[in-house]
């Protein structure tokens, strides 16, 4: 897709992008109502005064968290079209330097523990429900299948159901809307916590009162998500839905505001304030559309974790996995490995919770850290945007400060289990750091050299009949984006590795990951005509690299019009196409035992390594058919031993 019709898409306002908002975009933040009152009020007694503070701090969270620092602000930092904070990070990386990727990969890595507890939490909260009307029944095998029916058609994609997921967020929100006003009927008076007053008045005068915030920022988990899936339907058709999503869930908010004024006094109990407000007459009809809403919303948030990887990847701070293309509808992804993990995370959270009252300590943690850490980086996006410093440095204060009081709060959930997302954070972000750094470390320790001082060589080797040929198009890729210098190891390979391996062509490939999401484009540059040239793809980071079948491409247009001709080989008469065979050539390394490291970067390296045997293989991410490739090893030495001297006897 060009960038000028994906801006165009980004910009347009129809009514099946704003129905595919609804459906993908706003699933989490729309399940909210399901859970978050429920968590605020857990073995809690009702007030007035919290009940109207509560509603009140929900409005206003959501008024600043959701609309203006996501749907106003952090939408306008598009990359191309694309969402979420890894595009965010590349975005702005060339203003700032490279510092930037700790917050990036912190935000991410705590996006992705947000991914193993949203799906639980939700659909738990919907399947609890059925506790009025069947008391006493286990809904932990229920919301266990319904994870593993969920994790297993992620597979196939979700290009036709993909599109009942609108109209039924459709019918959610208009029902806890509607829900909402018949709650409100009886009393009205309750809009008036619209006010802030009564936020600060709960804040002020009841006791503890400051630690509901932890249950409160519930109702805002999702903007994060919100911004990540701003691809699929462009960020002028997210803003349009919102208008009619936020005056839903407002009611809703409202409606059950209403129940707990009428409860004052009382506590909760094992029903949820949203199924208390919900008529006996459609009770059943409303558990069966809040679980098809919470695995709507749970595919949504499953989806954005492989959008997520799938970029970490891309800019080089996550393993390499096999990324599969399930469906036809751009930006779909599958990450097999990925999708497996998430669905064994997520099941160890509901045995481990059992209850999704108990889920929300570790579910606001994880979600109050990515919002931290994207807010470091639209601070910087705003000062490269050239944006009044001082209008810049009031937005960012006014969200560290939201941020961080919903942190501190959630912080007292951390022996409750927000110490699980805590850990699974810090192993993802270890994860991302070690890949990071030892990337740099063995890119620093391949040195380039100059292709010219070689050229006379390759030309010499290429027609020297005495040496057995080893294929008529050698192809190497290399981490090089200038044809003047190529990696020492691949000359290497070529000359001194065995008997030198004779080809008539010599190609070297590099693929550039571009920071926009669907470029396909190259440039070749001929080092010597007939005998050296160098390619360069240049790909966006959501497409897949299969550079098989782009090389056979790319060749096959440059015979066309004349740019390369191998027809005077001898054996050009027996093969079957014009460019004759070919063979890739990918160069792996392995970590030296003659290494004497200090034990930090023993420890890096070390680690770096044993992370590449989770990740696929570099000609399997590459698209590279086996039928025709070559898999060298070399040794890398970061720190050479210091051998003592050898003596010999006599």
């Amino acid at each position: 897709m060009h960038t000028t019709n994906h801006t165009d898409f980004h910009k347009q306002i129809t009514l099946a992008g704003s129905l595919i908002a609804v459906g993908i975009v706003f699933g989490d933040i729309g399940t909210s109502p399901l859970y978050t009152l429920n968590a605020v009020f857990h073995n809690r007694v009702i007030t007035e005064v919290t009940a109207l503070g509560c509603f009140s701090l929900i409005f206003w969270t959501l008024c600043f968290q959701t609309t203006l620092k996501y749907i106003i602000i952090t939408l306008q930092a598009d990359n191309k079209g694309e969402g979420g904070i890894f595009s965010l990070y590349a975005l702005i990386r060339r203003f700032w330097g490279k510092w930037l990727i700790f917050p990036a990969m912190a935000g991410g890595a705590f996006l992705f523990a947000d991914g193993i507890i949203t799906p639980p939490i939700s659909v738990a909260s919907a399947i609890e429900g059925l506790q009025k009307v069947v008391p006493g029944i286990n809904t932990i095998p229920i919301v266990i299948v319904i994870l593993i029916g969920l994790f297993t058609f992620q597979q196939f994609g979700t290009q036709k159901i993909g599109k009942i997921f609108g109209p039924v967020m459709m019918v959610w929100f208009s029902f806890i809307g509607i829900l909402g006003i018949l709650a409100l009927k009886d009393n009205w008076n309750v809009l008036k916590a619209l006010n802030p007053y009564y936020g600060y008045l709960m804040l002020k005068n009841e006791a503890g009162s400051f630690w509901l915030l932890g249950g409160i920022f519930l109702c805002t988990t999702g903007a994060e998500a919100l911004y990540s899936d701003m691809g699929h339907c462009g960020r002028n058709n997210i803003r349009v839905s919102w208008i009619f999503i936020k005056i839903t869930l407002i009611l809703c908010y409202a409606g059950q505001t209403a129940w707990l004024l009428n409860h004052a006094g009382q506590t909760v109990g094992d029903i949820s304030p949203f199924y208390s407000i919900v008529p006996e007459i459609i009770y059943w009809p409303s558990l069966i559309i809040a679980t098809l809403a919470t695995i709507i919303a749970s595919q949504a948030l499953i989806s954005g974790c492989f959008t997520l990887v799938n970029e970490a990847i891309r800019l080089d701070i996550w393993p390499r996995h096999l990324v599969l293309f399930p469906g036809k509808i751009k930006g779909q992804l599958y990450i097999p490995a990925i999708n497996w993990l998430l669905m064994i995370g997520c099941i160890g959270m509901v045995l481990h919770f059992r209850e999704s009252t108990k889920m929300e300590a570790a579910f606001g943690l994880s979600v109050t850290l990515t919002m931290l850490m994207s807010t470091v980086l639209i601070n910087f996006y705003l000062h490269a945007k050239r944006v009044n410093f001082i209008l810049v440095m009031f937005i960012t204060t006014i969200f560290l400060c939201i941020e961080m009081s919903f942190l501190i709060a959630n912080l007292q959930k951390i022996k409750e289990g927000g110490w699980i997302t805590l850990v699974i954070g810090f192993i993802l972000f270890s994860g991302m750091y070690i890949w990071w750094k030892g990337k740099q470390i063995k890119k620093k320790l391949t040195p380039l050299v100059a292709i010219e001082k070689y050229l006379d060589t390759l030309k010499k080797l290429s027609i020297d009949e005495n040496i057995p040929k080893f294929n008529t198009n050698l192809v190497y890729l290399t981490s090089s984006a200038t044809p003047r210098y190529i990696e020492q190891t691949v000359l290497n390979s070529i000359l001194y590795s065995g008997t030198p391996k004779r080809a008539d062509i010599y190609w070297f490939i590099h693929v550039n990951v571009l920071d926009e999401p669907y470029a396909t484009r190259y440039k070749v540059d001929t080092v010597v005509k007939n005998d050296v040239y160098f390619i360069e793809f240049n790909l966006g980071f959501r497409i897949e690299p299969r550079i098989d079948y782009y090389f056979r491409h790319v060749v096959n247009n440059m015979i066309r019009d004349r740019e390369v001709d191998i027809s005077s080989r001898s054996e050009f008469d027996y093969q079957l196409t014009k460019m004759g065979d070919f063979r890739f050539v990918v160069m792996d390394s392995f970590l030296s035992f003659e290494n004497d490291m200090p034990a930090w970067k023993h420890f890096i390296m070390k680690s770096f390594y044993n992370l590449r045997y989770m990740s696929v293989k570099e000609h399997v991410n590459f698209g590279l058919d086996k039928s025709n490739l070559v898999l060298e090893k070399y040794p890398l030495v970061v720190s050479p031993v210091q051998h003592p001297p050898l003596i010999r006897e006599t």
